[in-house]
């Protein structure tokens, strides 16, 4: 038996879990929050120096947490720029997060290489403001002497995998993280390095990307130290999703994602092409309305939780009384209405109690992720099982609609670190390459999630009506949004 750890560096926290290399099974876990300070009026920092990364990971490791460990795989917050100079120091504190100060860069970097289009065939994705091509715009434009000494590029994954290493010369980085970025193609395995030109202003060294069974490379102590990758793919591999899979995530936005062996060009920008920890791709379709739906319509019933808010909707029935809810409240990507609002229809006095517009509000967020998985089906890629992530998954309401209304079976697994697991189980491949018991095509077999099963069975048909209904309001509504 060998033991492996994987260890999740989120933007909160890190975590670290101790793994059996054959079973997958959870020997020990680590936990320990990053010490940064929120900025004015509370709210995630948008600059962070990576040297808390590095604390936190110290704190989490402590008491002899990876003794016996002979592997280490790192899965990091996505999205994260750290810039560096010729030296390897950084040049300012890493840019993270959903960074609103460069919306303006992202419409501006659409407009420079001739629309969504253009960059989709590029690179499989649209700018968007959380993106690092994007933040590499809004450097140039808002600190152009930082941009100007800016000479090496590493995410968070990448640069914590180079500081585990000791700072070598060789900088490596995954597909998925690659993928990401805005300047590297998943269908062409290549990155496109005038890109990084056009937002940025010169070329900058990029990190070599490397196969998701390879080694980074191996610590001066003996301690193999997997590629890496980001939370989104880690996650993925940590659940054990495969072709026929889709992830719906419940956050205050939501994000559905599926298992597809090529990568989708989508001009509309609605997909995302990312690459996967596996070798497979990971296209993915974004909602901004997810959570935050249930949360607006818990304070407008005066309901203290979503606990409650579930209760409520739970009194009511399929279809809500005829209650509609399109739930855009800060716009929409799927279908892209960056500047609408929500709608509410079907207002009559028999439907117009509280317990219908509670129910209403969470047929209108699975309405929308369905929509969004719709968006992968047209797309060829196979729906065959749903796994519904988040705290929102284990409420009753969602349980009870989501089935029906996406159409399928829906998986929601045990809350577990499963970034932290999926880095394990990276780890835990490459090691196995490396000592020639894996082959680099395939992963080793863990026990999968714990999770409750749920078939949409005779409310199949009831929820394909409630999901009629939605469609044809937003068809009246937003005529020609898909």
């Amino acid at each position: 038996m060998g033991i492996v750890a994987g260890l999740d560096s989120s933007p909160d926290f890190t975590r670290i879990v101790v793994c059996d290399t054959d079973t997958g099974a959870v020997l020990r876990q680590g936990y320990a929050p990053h010490p940064v300070e929120s900025p004015e009026g509370g709210g995630r920092p948008s600059d962070v120096d990576p040297q808390a990364w590095l604390l936190s990971l110290g704190e989490a490791a402590g008491g002899g947490l990876l003794e016996g460990v002979q592997a280490i795989g790192v899965s990091a917050q996505q999205n994260a720029v750290v810039p560096l100079d010729a030296q390897g120091n950084t040049v300012r504190p890493a840019m993270v997060g959903n960074d609103k100060r460069t919306q303006v860069a992202a419409a501006d970097l659409v407009d420079a290489l001739g629309g969504r289009e253009a960059w989709a065939q590029a690179v499989g994705c649209v700018p968007q403001a959380a993106q690092p091509v994007t933040k590499l715009r809004w450097l140039a434009r808002t600190e152009p002497e930082n941009a100007q000494r800016t000479a090496i590029l590493l995410q968070a994954h990448d640069w914590l995998v180079w500081q585990l290493l000791g700072r070598p010369v060789r900088r490596t980085t995954d597909r998925g993280g690659a993928s990401g970025t805005g300047y590297w193609s998943a269908a062409t395995g290549a990155y496109r390095p005038d890109l990084v030109e056009l937002a940025l202003g010169h070329q900058v060294m990029l990190p070599e990307v490397i196969g998701p069974a390879d080694a980074a490379g191996t610590t001066p102590e003996g301690l193999l130290i997997s590629v890496g990758t980001g939370e989104t793919m880690a996650a993925a591999f940590g659940l054990g999703i495969g072709l026929g899979d889709a992830v719906v995530s419940l956050g205050a936005s939501g994000s559905v994602m599926a298992v597809h062996p090529e990568a989708l060009v989508d001009g509309s920008g609605m997909i995302t092409a990312l690459a996967d920890a596996t070798g497979m791709h990971l296209p993915v379709v974004t909602t901004l309305n997810a959570v935050r739906t249930l949360r607006g319509a818990a304070e407008l019933l005066g309901m203290p939780d979503l606990e409650s808010l579930s209760d409520l909707a739970m009194k009511s029935t399929p279809g809500a009384h005829g209650l509609v809810l399109l739930p855009y409240l800060e716009g929409e990507r799927t279908p892209n209405l960056p500047h609408t609002a929500g709608t509410l229809a079907g207002l009559r006095r028999e439907s117009m109690k509280p317990e219908h517009l509670a129910r209403a509000a969470f047929e209108g967020m699975l309405c929308g992720l369905a929509d969004a998985l719709d968006v992968l089906r047209a797309r060829g890629v196979e729906v065959r099982r749903v796994f519904l992530l988040g705290p929102a998954a284990e409420l009753p309401a969602v349980q009870a609609a989501a089935p029906s209304l996406f159409g399928t079976q829906v998986v929601v697994p045990q809350p577990a670190d499963y970034a932290a697991i999926g880095a394990a189980r990276q780890a835990a491949w490459a090691l196995g390459v490396s000592q020639g018991t894996l082959d680099t095509r395939m992963p080793p077999l863990w026990q999968g999630a714990v999770a409750q099963v749920l078939e949409p069975g005779e409310e199949l048909a009831v929820g394909q009506a409630v999901r009629q209904q939605f469609v044809a309001v937003r068809e009246q509504t937003h005529p020609g949004a898909f």
